[in-house]
C-alpha cells in the first residue's frame, strides 16, 4: 500500500424524517482517497459543500451506508453534478425510494466486495439492524471503519423505528465490528469518532439496557 489514504470530513445539517416524525440532525460526510480521486460516504443534506471539498478530483462513487433520508438526500444532486454513481445495499431500496421515487441507485453496495480509491481498499461489511441494508466500510491497512449509523461513540445506532431491530444491530456489532483490531478508528455518520477498543467493553451494558 503506497501511503495511508486521505480522510476528510464535511459536516452538513438538515432534517431526518421517518415514521411521520422529523428531527434536526448534523451529519458527518466522509471523503476518502488521495489528490487524484475520492470517494464520498453518505452525501447528506447539501451537495454544495461536499462538491467544494472534492476540489475537482475524480469522484469514484457516492456510497450510502444506509438509505435513511439524511444519508442520501444530497446524493442525487452530487451525482448529477459529478457524474459519479450512487451505491446502496438493495435491502434499503424502500428508504431510498421515499426520497427518490423516480430515480434508482446506480448500483448495489455488495457485502464482501471491495471498493478501491487511491491507495484505499474499503471492504464492504453487512451490518443490518439500524436498517435492513446497513453496511460499514473497513480500510484494513489503515485500521479505519466508516460505521454509518451502526456504531457510534457511546453505543449502537438507534432502533425502534420502521425497518430497524435491536437484536440484529447487536449481532452485527458483536460479530462483524468488535472482532476488528482494537485500535481501529470508528468514523460514524454523526458525532465524534471513537475506537473499537473503546466501545467493545460496553457490549453487555448495551444489551442489558436494550432499545
Amino acid at each position: 500500500m503506497s501511503g495511508a489514504p486521505s480522510i476528510e470530513l464535511v459536516r452538513t445539517a438538515g432534517t431526518f424524517r421517518l415514521d411521520g416524525q422529523e428531527f434536526a440532525v448534523e451529519n458527518n460526510v466522509w471523503l476518502v482517497g488521495d489528490e487524484e480521486e475520492i470517494l464520498v460516504i453518505d452525501a447528506a443534506h447539501d451537495h454544495r459543500p461536499i462538491e467544494e471539498a472534492i476540489r475537482g478530483r475524480r469522484l469514484v462513487a457516492i456510497v450510502a451506508t444506509h438509505g435513511h433520508n439524511d444519508h442520501v438526500n444530497a446524493a442525487g444532486a452530487l451525482s448529477e453534478a459529478t457524474g459519479a454513481p450512487v451505491l446502496l445495499h438493495p435491502g434499503d431500496r424502500m428508504l431510498w425510494d421515499d426520497v427518490y421515487p423516480g430515480r434508482a441507485p446506480d448500483g448495489p453496495l455488495v457485502p464482501g466486495s471491495e471498493l478501491s480509491v487511491g491507495s484505499a481498499r474499503l471492504e464492504v461489511l453487512a451490518t443490518p439492524g439500524h436498517s435492513p441494508g446497513s453496511c460499514c466500510l473497513f480500510e484494513r491497512d489503515a485500521e479505519v471503519l466508516f460505521s454509518g449509523d451502526t456504531l457510534f461513540n457511546g453505543g449502537p445506532g438507534a432502533t425502534g423505528r420502521s425497518f430497524s431491530d435491536f437484536p440484529t444491530i447487536i449481532g452485527s456489532i458483536r460479530d462483524r465490528l468488535l472482532v476488528l483490531p482494537g485500535a481501529t478508528r470508528v468514523l460514524p455518520g454523526h458525532g465524534e469518532e471513537t475506537t473499537i477498543g473503546q466501545e467493545a467493553p460496553h457490549l453487555e451494558g448495551w444489551i442489558a439496557r436494550g432499545h
